[in-house]
């Protein structure tokens, strides 16, 4: 069955740089969580946090999520970010790391077997993720990325964000009929359409087919809750929601 992470953003942007990371890896744990997604944009001291995160956590399973992009947006692959994210990810004690593609396009080839070199010894799984972009979060974007990661020899798992899609316009149930042998990880995020933009609300809130999309996704993947978690009560709507995803889980498997 599928762990339940819960990506730290969750929270609010606002309430996790006032309290700091650590403070809510310590209120995932309470909450009954198998783990958390640190993120890195959240980070206000990366130096003395993330070695505060990881004692934190404990046995949590850890997944380090870079705000940066792996090409650059002249479609080099930008190696200072990638350092960047694997130092990371490694003071965290990380076994993923997050990043999506940023400005790769199909000339940007031929810089696939420099990054697998990188990836051979850097002791973390690279996931990419379909982010809210044009060029790093649409079907064709990520379907052309894939195939020519793989005819280079690279096979990479990938992030697969359920809500994400409709911000580029896309079918997730598409998306995971063509994406699925690919996906790794799994972010659950609910969507509803206001007048001027699409936002996360909560699964069970979601104006989207969230049941058909788990249920055309590879099971036993960890899952992350990535959908606004605030209340007065924290500890209690997180626990709720933690046990809700994973009866979810249970009635998928």
């Amino acid at each position: 069955m599928s762990s339940i992470l819960i990506s730290l953003s969750s929270f609010g942007a606002a309430e996790v740089r006032r309290h700091g990371q650590p403070w809510f890896t310590r209120l995932a744990a309470q909450a009954g969580a198998d783990g958390i997604e640190v993120r890195g944009e959240l980070l206000v001291d990366g130096e003395a946090e993330l070695p505060a995160i990881a004692d934190a956590a404990g046995p949590l399973q850890l997944v380090y999520s870079s705000p940066e992009g792996l090409w650059s947006e002249a479609g080099s692959l930008d190696r200072d970010a990638l350092e960047r994210a694997l130092r990371a990810a490694g003071r965290l004690g990380a076994a993923r790391l997050k990043m999506s593609i940023g400005g790769w396009t199909a000339a940007s080839s031929g810089s696939l077997p420099r990054l697998g070199d990188r990836l051979a010894d850097a002791g973390v799984e690279l996931l990419i993720e379909n982010d809210q972009t044009a060029g790093a979060g649409t079907l064709t974007a990520l379907a052309r990325f894939f195939d020519a990661a793989q005819a280079h020899g690279l096979q990479l798992g990938m992030t697969f964000d359920m809500g994400n899609w409709h911000w580029t316009g896309e079918c997730p149930l598409q998306a995971a009929a063509t994406l699925a042998p690919r996906v790794a990880y799994v972010h659950c995020k609910g969507v509803q359409r206001q007048p001027q933009r699409w936002i996360a609300v909560p699964l069970g809130e979601s104006a989207a087919p969230w049941r058909a999309v788990l249920r055309g996704l590879p099971g036993g993947r960890p899952w992350a809750i990535e959908y606004p978690l605030a209340g007065e009560d924290l500890l209690a709507l997180t626990r709720r929601e933690v046990e809700q995803l994973r009866a979810v889980a249970r009635s998928l498997a």
